[in-house]
C-alpha cells in the first residue's frame, strides 16, 4: 500500500468525522427545512480545497499532504452524496422552492468559495 493511499484514508476518516460534526452543531442552531449544515460544509470543503490547490502551487508542500488535504480531507468533509440524497428528499416532499434555492445557492457558493480560496493562495 502506498503511503498517499494512508494519507488519503486518514484524511478522509478526520474530514467524515468533521463533517458529521459540523452538520449536526449547525442544525442545532438552525433547525430549517433547508439543510443549513450540508450547505455549509459543502461551501467551506469547497473553499478549503481551492486554498489548499492554491497553497501547494505557491509553496512546495509534499505530495502526500497534498493528497490528504485534498482527497482525503474534503473527499470526506465535502458532502455532495448528502447534497444529492436531501435534493430527492426535498423533490419527494414537495419542497419545490427550497430544492431550486439550495440547488442553486450550493452551485454557486461551491464555485465562488473554490475560486476564492485558489486566487487567494496561489502565488
Amino acid at each position: 500500500m502506498s503511503r498517499s493511499v494512508i494519507f488519503v484514508a486518514i484524511g478522509g476518516m478526520l474530514g467524515a468525522v468533521a463533517r458529521f460534526g459540523a452538520v449536526e452543531l449547525i442544525a442545532s442552531f438552525l433547525p430549517f427545512t433547508f439543510p443549513t449544515g450540508t450547505f455549509a460544509v459543502n461551501v467551506v470543503g469547497s473553499f478549503i480545497m481551492g486554498a489548499a490547490v492554491g497553497i501547494s502551487e505557491r509553496y512546495f508542500i509534499q505530495p502526500d499532504w497534498r493528497v490528504f488535504l485534498t482527497a482525503g480531507f474534503c473527499g470526506g468533509f465535502t458532502t455532495m452524496s448528502s447534497f444529492a440524497f436531501e435534493n430527492v428528499t426535498l423533490l419527494i416532499d414537495r419542497y419545490y422552492v427550497t430544492f431550486a434555492a439550495y440547488s442553486t445557492a450550493t452551485f454557486l457558493a461551491c464555485v465562488g468559495a473554490a475560486f476564492l480560496g485558489f486566487v487567494l493562495t496561489r502565488p
